[in-house]
């Protein structure tokens, strides 16, 4: 392919600035401010719980929150980063994948946005959790929330009321572009407008990934599970034997007339 052929050379000044530049950008500051973060703020490396504060809601929401959001992140993998060549050679047919991936999503999405509502919740309705709430919360729950509404909005106009759109012929080429170093911005300049800010909010989500309690996400104690057992044995308590210990009281007389 030709210079004169390549999509950037096609494609317009803001197509290139909101789906090639921007999205570089983003990953940078997430690569260098992960490094930043733990040279800088390794004590800090943490999801600053608050547990002891409340715990009604958080048994509920931080669940059905990390649950739903394991889901939505293994259909993202799977829908972005596979080709549909790949699944179609699995056995799988479109029409099957399409219909699997609506109502799963549905279903994680519908946990992470109940889990997520119930943990904002408990953060603005509990004055002890929300005195103790610093600027990065304050950044990373509405843009969490705004990057999740904007996913199950596209999803539910375009895919479950709405005639379809297969975004894995646009989006997916895109992002797997990213990645390859081989930027295709065309394939999502034309993507409905709810599928874009969807898009433009989650990488402004990885932008401001290493500044929050989302790097905690790096810190799953893995090694737990191939821990070693503890051995805990008593400790053999020496018989007292009589004389030995004295009295308190006469102990400090004995000073006194000493």
């Amino acid at each position: 392919m030709s210079a004169a052929d390549s999509p950037l050379t096609a494609a317009s000044g803001a197509d290139l600035l909101l789906w090639v530049a921007f999205p570089y950008i983003c990953l940078a500051v997430f690569a260098v401010g992960h490094v930043w973060r733990y040279r800088q703020d390794q004590f800090g490396w943490t999801s600053h719980t608050s547990q002891l504060l409340e715990n009604r809601w958080l048994r509920w929401g931080s669940p059905l929150f990390h649950l739903g959001a394991f889901m939505v992140i293994a259909g993202h993998v799977v829908g972005l980063a596979v080709p549909a060549s790949w699944t179609e050679t699995a056995g799988i047919s479109e029409h099957a994948y399409h219909t699997t991936a609506v109502w799963a999503g549905s279903v994680a999405g519908g946990a992470m946005v109940t889990g997520l509502g119930m943990l904002c919740a408990r953060r603005l309705l509990t004055r002890r959790i929300r005195l103790g709430t610093d600027r990065s919360d304050k950044l990373l729950f509405p843009l969490l929330a705004a990057t999740v509404l904007l996913g199950i909005s596209a999803t539910a106009a375009h895919n479950v009321f709405g005639p379809g759109y297969d975004y894995r012929e646009t989006i997916s080429v895109w992002f797997r572009g990213i990645f390859t170093l081989r930027p295709r911005p065309e394939s999502i300049a034309g993507a409905p407008l709810l599928f874009q800010l969807h898009a433009l909010s989650a990488c402004l989500l990885f932008a401001v990934w290493p500044f929050t309690r989302l790097v905690h996400v790096w810190s799953v104690p893995v090694g737990y599970l191939a821990r070693p057992y503890l051995v805990y044995r008593r400790r053999a308590v020496p018989p007292a034997h009589s004389g030995v210990r004295l009295d308190s009281r006469t102990a400090r007389s004995g000073r006194r007339a000493a």
